[in-house]
């Protein structure tokens, strides 16, 4: 606001120059008139131009204004107060409001007002002008005064509530992050560890119930125990990756992977582990397209992620007998489809429910679908009996070259 203020002295000092100039007595008075424009006009020019630099120097050092006032009051007497230099001198107490606060207000606006009704009455000694006359311009400066205090007020005052709602913003960018990350946090730990320590549990309670029989096996024992082992080492390897995944600063790099053949594999080793009968199968049907396309690193992930959780959710809580895995294009539309024969869910199932009964499976799988951009659908489907997880994908933005998918099991 200051710049623009000396922007508008400039143009009212470059209009009423030369009528001072053409009203200066010949000789010592036309320097002093003359000397009184460069100055005034160089003095707008610079802090009009570069307010960032020389602005601070104006702050710091009162002194400088009160100058450029008194050379001011040459021009002003040279040219009169009819000219636009009458604007020139209401602007002075304006800026130092906005400088100064109101005590430099108050000292510039007396200032001025004084060097116009000095200058009013020796220019004007030879007539009878009215009062109203004499004090328009000191009245004018006190009211500019003032309000360039009020401004600068309100500017400060603007500024202290913008940099507090940015350091609020920033507080809750920060609480929306910390949360965030406890969430994947949960997540992970739910989708790896906790399993693991989960089916370590399980067999080691097989293998005390071996060891508690009349006549145990040492086989079987052995069996049970490298089972044990080999969970255990696997808790560790997960816990490992998991602490190593946190550490990383850039953890969702930009990249593409094709998950087809890690989820065959994993559905290999799900059925070869728990016994059940377990399908594969990519669909070739006149509306979907079996050609899988690579997808972005995190979205694999946590598509991969859910397939993982139906799959474990089917073994551990639904009595299922089979599980069939679908994937397919339907036009721009990636449809992955999990679907067990067991006894589905319960009518009264709910998110808010599993979440207060510490189940967080379904709640994570959610979570994972929203985070990759997807749609999923977690009920009976279009079956008499079971659960079906569906992951609906958008595919419009990732732009790829579908390749052959992997043989089904």
């Amino acid at each position: 606001m200051c710049r623009q203020v000396f922007g508008f002295r400039l143009a009212m000092i470059a209009l009423a120059a030369p009528a001072a100039l053409l009203n200066a007595a010949p000789g010592l008075g036309v320097r002093l008139v003359g000397a009184a424009v460069v100055v005034t006009f160089m003095v707008s020019y610079v802090l009009f131009r570069d307010w960032e630099r020389f602005g601070p120097l104006l702050l710091r050092h009162p002194s400088l204004l009160a100058a450029d006032t008194l050379f001011g009051s040459l021009l002003l007497v040279s040219a009169g107060p009819d000219t636009t230099l009458a604007y020139v001198s209401v602007c002075t107490p304006l800026l130092a409001g906005l400088v100064y606060s109101w005590r430099g207000a108050a000292f510039f606006a007396s200032l001025q007002s004084l060097i116009l009704l000095l200058v009013h009455a020796t220019l004007r000694a030879d007539r009878h002008a009215p009062v109203a006359e004499a004090l328009l311009l000191p009245g004018l400066c006190v009211i500019a005064g003032a309000m360039g205090s009020t401004l600068r007020n309100l500017m400060l005052r603007f500024g202290a509530a913008t940099q507090a709602l940015t350091t609020v913003q920033a507080r809750l960018a920060a609480t929306e992050a910390v949360s965030a990350e406890r969430a994947r946090l949960a997540r992970e730990m739910h989708d790896s560890v906790a399993k693991t320590l989960y089916g370590v549990a399980l067999a080691a309670d097989g293998l005390a119930a071996t060891a508690s029989a009349d006549a145990p096996d040492p086989d079987r024992i052995r069996q049970q125990a490298e089972l044990v082992s080999r969970s255990a080492r696997r808790a560790a390897a997960e816990s490992r990756e998991l602490l190593t995944d946190l550490r990383r600063e850039h953890p969702d790099l930009p990249g593409e992977t094709t998950p087809w053949s890690e989820l065959t594999c994993l559905v290999g080793d799900f059925a070869q582990r728990t016994h059940l009968r377990v399908t594969c199968s990519w669909p070739r049907t006149p509306d979907a397209d079996p050609r899988l396309p690579p997808l972005p690193a995190p979205v694999a992930r946590n598509l991969f992620s859910i397939a993982t959780e139906a799959l474990e959710n089917a073994h551990r809580h639904a009595d299922a007998t089979r599980v069939d895995v679908r994937a397919a294009v339907y036009g721009n539309l990636l449809r992955l489809t999990i679907h067990d024969d067991g006894r589905g869910l319960p009518p009264d199932t709910t998110l808010e429910r599993l979440r207060d009964r510490g189940h967080y499976g379904l709640l994570g799988m959610v979570e994972r679908a929203t985070q990759a951009g997807a749609r999923i659908r977690i009920g009976r489907g279009g079956h008499e009996r079971g659960t079906e997880v569906r992951v609906e994908l958008p595919l419009p933005a990732l732009p790829h070259r579908p390749g052959p998918s992997p043989e089904s099991p």
